[in-house]
């Protein structure tokens, strides 16, 4: 048996440098994926959010309550960007995602406060994601003492001394003992059909090509759409299998409860399902092997896993993260399928949410399109 050779091992290291040069979509995912997830974990991600929409229903016009209020919006939890006139508009917006809190103040606060009472203030909060709402509710009873400790003179200085002027009532809607699950596994559809039919469909027609059955398929009359719509049905059925799973999953091991339409749910599913097989069909008319095509795929499950709010609050992102992650159907999806078996959304409430994914759709397909078509020429 001959010795190891150094000049042998130096041809064979020269010959995988010539190979990955050549190969540039490989070394672009090298260097690019770990850069990608640098940015995104160095920048966007922020598992304390600060500066969350907020709303206010201010029945007391008194000074008490004004400052309450500034100290509130001057914190970096809470941000008022609205003004509810009436309960069921607070509800309303809370429903509906606008905001994440409500800072309810009773008519007679400042009243009850000269007396020498404890007036109640009510924080009321969007609970579907507790990693949003804990480290604001966790800091809103600091903030009510610290705010009202200059105005506590005279016939109100007593108040100091009895834990705090104010008494804070905090109601979490839709998830009230913050399990974590209720969040996470609803989602997890969102990030399973994602992964699942973007891998799956990316292969379709570079499996076709490298197995050399391309030219033959080109051969049919088939026209491009006919073939990439033929593609995607089968695994609308695999994606409707795998909701279906992790629904009963849900219910029976983790016990989310579901209080919207199950219809609804589907429906909405057949969209995000076409969507992404798009996206996949697409990866695939772009990639020159099944090896570049799972890492496209990747390249594009990472940002839609960081930057849609499974893993971490969306609003805790800056400003062109939550830009970023408003172009992927995944965020959107997430909003829709907490809101429907959390909230009970209908179809009015998620309409908001629906168009993007379309949207999406569209351009997916029509990218893909035409690259099937540079195909065929």
């Amino acid at each position: 048996m001959s010795r190891f050779s150094i000049p042998r091992f130096w041809a064979v290291v020269l010959k995988e440098f010539i190979q990955m040069k050549r190969d540039r979509m490989t070394f672009a995912m090298m260097v690019g994926i770990p850069l990608l997830q640098l940015l995104l974990f160095g920048f966007a991600i922020n598992s304390d959010p600060k500066r969350l929409p907020s709303a206010v229903l201010n029945a007391d016009r008194g000074p008490f309550a004004r400052t309450l209020v500034a100290a509130l919006q001057h914190s970096d939890y809470f941000a008022f960007t609205r003004e509810a006139r009436t309960e069921a508009e607070a509800a309303e917006l809370l429903q509906l995602g606008l905001v994440q809190f409500v800072v309810n103040i009773p008519e007679d606060f400042t009243r009850r406060l000269w007396r020498g009472e404890k007036p109640t203030l009510l924080v009321e909060a969007d609970a579907t994601d507790p990693a949003a709402t804990g480290p604001a509710l966790s800091a809103v009873r600091t903030l009510l003492d610290d705010a009202l400790e200059r105005d506590l003179t005279g016939p109100v200085a007593s108040l100091r001394a009895r834990g705090g002027p104010v008494e804070l009532a905090i109601h979490a809607h839709y998830n009230p003992e913050n399990i974590t699950q209720y969040n996470v596994v609803p989602g997890l559809m969102g990030v399973v059909l994602t992964m699942t039919m973007i891998v799956i469909t990316a292969l379709a027609i570079t499996r076709e090509r490298e197995r050399g059955t391309m030219e033959n398929l080109l051969a049919t009359p088939a026209r491009p759409l006919e073939v990439m719509t033929g593609k995607i049905l089968p695994y609308i059925l695999v994606g409707y299998v795998q909701v279906s799973l992790i629904l009963l999953a849900s219910r029976v091991i983790f016990h989310v409860p579901m209080t919207g339409s199950l219809p609804l749910v589907y429906s909405v599913a057949l969209l995000f399902i076409a969507a992404n097989l798009a996206v996949g069909i697409t990866f695939s008319t772009l990639a020159q092997n099944q090896l570049q095509a799972i890492q496209m795929a990747f390249f594009f499950f990472l940002p839609s896993i960081l930057l849609s709010g499974f893993m971490f609050p969306f609003r805790g992102m800056p400003e062109w993260a939550q830009w970023l992650g408003s172009c992927l159907p995944l965020t959107h999806f997430l909003r829709i399928i907490r809101g429907i078996l959390l909230k009970g959304s209908g179809l009015t409430e998620i309409a908001p949410e629906l168009w993007p994914i379309a949207l999406f759709f569209a351009v997916a397909i029509a990218v893909g399109l035409k690259r099937y078509r540079q195909t065929l020429d």
